[in-house]
């Protein structure tokens, strides 16, 4: 699995804790959209894409399974969202 586009767009409200929207291409066959860049309290973390269910909870729609790829996807994005800026 290679990772071959990712697209960043900034969110410009000085109030809120979300940086940025990204979009990752996977083998330049599918796409996840709507993963968010945040401002933690010591860094920038990624949060995949996820809805609310009906008892208020949100759960993601899209995920990596394994701490390797989700380490890989967030270093990726990261490094693109630093790259815009």
């Amino acid at each position: 699995m290679k990772f071959t586009d990712v697209r960043i767009r900034k969110v410009d409200k000085d109030d809120n804790k979300l940086r940025a929207i990204a979009s990752v291409t996977i083998d330049d066959c599918f796409v996840i959209h709507d993963i968010k860049i945040i401002e933690g309290t010591d860094s920038l973390f990624i949060a995949m894409p996820s809805r609310k269910t009906k008892e208020g909870e949100y759960k993601d729609i899209a995920h990596p399974i394994n701490m390797e790829t989700r380490k890989e996807l967030s270093e990726i994005i990261l490094k693109a969202y630093e790259q815009a800026e």
